[in-house]
């Protein structure tokens, strides 16, 4: 019923800037949070970067100053803005997004049942060389 859809990776060197999409879709009630996380070769997923319904963001310390997360609630997407990228910022972005649906049958019946779910997108590689 939901589905994120990322685009906007590729390889930069170092210095270099991306800006990066996440478009939600499906029948969605409310947006409550998107964000990124990053997978690094051989680490962890761990967040990078979200942005709250309320306005509120979160970055990770290694991309403070460098990177803008902005979340466009009316067409239920967010963007990450990488600037001054390094090479340790190589890895698998996947954006994440904790929002509210109802099904499709629920919509046209007039009685939308709300689901709050966590859902994540397919993940886009981003590749910084030195």
């Amino acid at each position: 019923q939901v589905r994120l859809v990322e685009s906007g990776g590729g390889s930069v060197r170092s210095g270099g800037s991306l800006r990066l999409s996440c478009a939600a879709s499906g029948t969605i009630l409310s947006i409550n949070q998107m964000g990124w996380h990053r997978q690094a070769p051989g680490k962890r997923r761990s967040p990078i970067a979200t942005a709250a319904a309320g306005g509120n963001t979160y970055y990770a310390d290694s991309v403070k100053g460098r990177f803008t997360v902005s979340l466009d609630r009316a067409k239920n997407t967010v963007y990450l803005q990488m600037d001054n990228l390094k090479p340790e910022d190589t890895g698998v972005y996947v954006c994440a997004a904790d929002l509210t649906w109802t099904s499709r049958e629920d919509l046209i019946r007039g009685a939308a049942v709300p689901r709050r779910e966590n859902y994540w997108g397919q993940g886009t590689q981003v590749t910084v060389s030195s």
